[in-house]
């Protein structure tokens, strides 16, 4: 069974606090849980403001449908967030 992993990098230059940024990620974690059926969970740079790396996974019993799905989710990230969104990476396991 195929498993897919979608990580973001992100840079929030307008965040001040940890709020600020726990507010990006908290309703991007909202908007793609909602819109996919995904988990979502941000993996590195928690005590850093202005960065962050967000893990997202999919699975199916299809290799394509698990691309197609990771693409989906890549696209409404990157409508959601714009320039934060600094780079990304798919991974099939």
């Amino acid at each position: 069974m195929p498993v897919g992993l979608l990580t973001l990098e992100l840079h929030i230059p307008d965040a001040q606090s940890l709020k600020d940024k726990r507010q990006v990620l908290r309703s991007l974690k909202d908007r793609l849980r909602g819109h996919f059926n995904v988990a979502v969970a941000e993996l590195d740079h928690h005590d850093v403001w202005q960065r962050s790396v967000v893990g997202i996974v999919t699975l199916s019993n299809e290799e394509s449908h698990v691309e197609e799905s990771l693409q989906h989710v890549l696209a409404e990230a990157d409508r959601v967030l714009g320039p934060v969104l600094i780079s990304h990476t798919v991974e099939i396991l």
